[in-house]
């Protein structure tokens, strides 16, 4: 009875509280929560995050931007860059970033997402040189020192007799029961990108007597733009994109409900990895040559990554989390040496694009995963080469845009993309994608339902338009078959995806949402009575309601209503739901306060929620939940300084439907977990 009138008070506050004050709109956050709820890798939301996150805090000018530097900016579309760019051409200098709508293409909405990554300052007449000195002088310089840690003990971190771990040594984590990192970058405008990065996971070694190195992972980045004729440097960790990605990818990648309009990829210039993901990147030398109308693009990279090895020395399948907490995670650390080289020849004339890639990648080690019915074509040995072609034109409502890729065995990919622009009120995309079983490439990443660029084929029409002048409406419909067997799908398959989404913007401070998400595929069924495994269709239902508002005092409110439902044939319906509200504080105070509670009931895993809640600076965090219980964070950030600023914030999940939470080491014997997690940031 005291749960039950505890929640009624939750949603009662909830409700009051969004009915009493204003709102305002969306901002680039939402944005990365709902790619993050497509369920995508999240090294590839890491990054994007830690790419906005470095923009925002160094926007660009826009009496000096230039056109590649639009079209880099992931949150715009191709013809958006461009419009923007034709704009600046025509109007510069300009002097406040409002006037951004006016720009042909860009609504009220787009221009409050980007505003936070630009800014109005002096127009140059004069190409600024290169001058060392200069940039060393007049750089930004940025530490930043994190310390997270749980309460709550793990069961790695318990005490257990020699006897025990000389039997089972992978029971207790080697390390200390915390996270740490430290962060050192300096920059200069678009020239000067570099830092270094220290990080060890909670149950990693830190600075012990046999541990000596300090930190278990460590990074450095140098990036060079505009020296000369080269574009770029890269030099250290960083990431890259080639065309639409079947060929190479290890940069972010636009989910399907993101943006409509942003489907269209081109070849990016070199960025920094900075994040704390300990794979997804190349480690070596990157550089852009710029020749008249072609850009000529060749990397190199030469790092060691961890593997699993089979008896007869071979790889079954790559480590990718990064954690090193165990014996057993010691004896898979950079035991397999992986080398890759490649090249991009992009030539560009007014609105035509035409790209070549090849790529190029070898172990020191054979690669053969262990046989299953899904992986029956996956690549196998221990070098590849990839080889591709990209292309691009824009009409003056049309974009057309495509890549077709061989992999060495001689199969071809390909991904063909049409936009269309009838108005500024309205656009439509359709994409095309045929990617067989049996293409193979290792560094591709491209527009999917997979996380493979393999075994899929597709057809995807997407619309985002605006009936009145308050209203957005987005949807799509992707159709996608899978021509051979997939991972828990053991023959081919099919699957549906719906996805719409309606935004009412009641003023300038009001923000409601409406968004439904449905999604219907096949699974292997154990059906325990027969002892067999019977593929069966099943189909999920997600919505969202949302009410997003602001005062003019810099106080923020969001309340969020979630629902799911999960269907498979001849086994009873899932469902689940969580009532949230996030509320914070964002004025010109020294202290920055934000919050977040949230109820949830959830049946499975299956009919898991996510819901975003803002976390310590320069850090991206979303859980998931199911079961039943509540959710409560609260976060501070006290600005000492105009140049030092410490972040904290504490949050505990509490069930009440079980005594267990998690398994294995991370076992925590109780009903609740704790966190706290600390930040320092030093700018000078």
């Amino acid at each position: 009875m005291t749960r039950l009138l505890f929640i009624r008070i939750i949603i009662g506050l909830c409700f009051l509280i969004s009915l009493s004050i204003k709102a305002q709109t969306n901002n680039w956050r939402s944005h990365i929560e709902q790619l993050a709820e497509e369920d995508m890798d999240e090294i590839f939301i890491n990054n994007l995050f830690e790419e906005l996150s470095m923009l925002e805090q160094n926007p660009l000018n826009l009496n000096t931007v230039t056109r590649n530097q639009l079209e880099q900016f992931p949150l715009l579309s191709i013809n958006q860059a461009h419009a923007i760019a034709d704009f600046l051409e025509k109007n510069r200098p300009i002097y406040t970033v409002f006037e951004l709508r006016n720009v042909y293409l860009l609504d009220y909405a787009t221009v409050s997402l980007i505003l936070p990554f630009f800014y109005v300052g002096e127009i140059k007449k004069e190409k600024e040189p290169f001058n060392i000195d200069k940039i060393i002088k007049n750089s930004r310089h940025n530490l930043q020192v994190r310390l997270d840690k749980t309460l709550n003990k793990r069961a790695g971190y318990s005490n257990f007799s020699d006897s025990i771990l000389s039997k089972y040594p992978n029971r207790k984590y080697v390390g200390e029961d915390f996270y740490h990192s430290l962060k050192y970058s300096i920059s200069y405008r678009d020239k000067l990108q570099a830092g270094i990065v220290g990080e060890k996971d909670a149950g990693e070694p830190f600075w012990k007597p046999d541990y000596k190195k300090g930190y278990d992972h460590y990074g450095f980045h140098l990036i060079l733009r505009n020296v000369g004729k080269i574009r770029a440097l890269a030099l250290g960790d960083y990431r890259l994109s080639f065309g639409q990605g079947l060929v190479l990818n290890n940069d972010f990648m636009l989910g399907k409900s993101f943006l409509s309009n942003n489907t269209i990829k081109q070849t990016s210039l070199p960025k920094r990895h900075f994040s704390k993901a300990e794979s997804g990147y190349f480690r070596g030398a990157a550089a852009v040559l710029r020749l008249h109308n072609v850009d000529v693009t060749t990397f190199y990279s030469y790092q060691s990554v961890d593997a699993n090895i089979s008896s007869d020395g071979e790889i079954t399948s790559f480590k990718t989390d990064g954690y090193h907490r165990v014996p057993l995670d010691f004896e898979k650390r950079n035991n397999t040496k992986e080398q890759v080289m490649g090249a991009n020849v992009n030539y560009r004339l007014n609105r035509f694009q035409l790209g070549i890639s090849a790529l190029h990648h070898s172990y020191n080690r054979v690669y053969n995963p262990t046989l299953r019915y899904y992986n029956v074509d996956y690549w196998r040995g221990s070098q590849s080469f990839n080889f591709g072609v990209d292309y691009s034109y824009r009409f003056s409502k049309i974009n057309i845009a495509g890549e077709t890729a061989r992999a060495e065995n001689g199969t071809f990919a390909h991904i063909h993309i049409v936009d269309y622009y009838p108005s500024s009120l309205a656009n439509f995309t359709l994409l095309y994608r045929n990617y067989p079983s049996t293409y193979q490439a290792m560094y591709a990443k491209a527009f999917g339902d997979g996380s493979r660029v393999q075994n899929e084929r597709g057809v995807y029409l997407g619309t985002s338009f605006y009936p009145l002048a308050k209203i957005t409406v987005s949807m799509f419909a992707d159709y996608v078959k899978f021509p051979t067997p997939k991972h828990n799908i053991q023959e081919p398959s099919s699957a549906i995806d719906l996805y719409a989404m309606t935004t009412y913007n009641l003023s300038r401070e009001t923000f409601f949402e409406v968004r439904y998400k449905f999604k219907r595929k096949k699974k292997n069924v154990n059906l325990p009575d027969d002892q067999v495994t019977v593929v069966l269709p099943y189909q999920t239902h997600k919505l969202r309601l949302r009410y997003l508002n602001t005062l003019a005092n810099g106080w923020y409110f969001r309340t969020t209503v979630d629902f799911a439902n999960y269907q498979t044939l001849y086994f009873p319906n899932e469902f689940g739901y969580m009532i949230s509200q996030n509320w914070g504080h964002r004025g010109n105070k020294k202290v920055h306060g934000d919050g977040f509670i949230g109820y949830f009931n959830s049946d499975s895993y299956d009919t898991r929620l996510y819901s975003y809640e803002r976390n310590i600076l320069s850090t991206f965090y979303m859980p998931s939940f199911y079961g039943e219980g509540m959710r409560v964070a609260l976060s501070f950030r006290w600005n000492m300084t105009s140049y030092v600023s410490f972040s904290v914030k504490a949050s505990q999940t509490r069930y009440f439907n079980r005594d267990i939470i998690s398994s294995g080491t991370e076992q925590i014997n109780g009903n609740s977990r704790t966190d706290i997690f600390t930040y320092l940031v030093w700018k000078f």
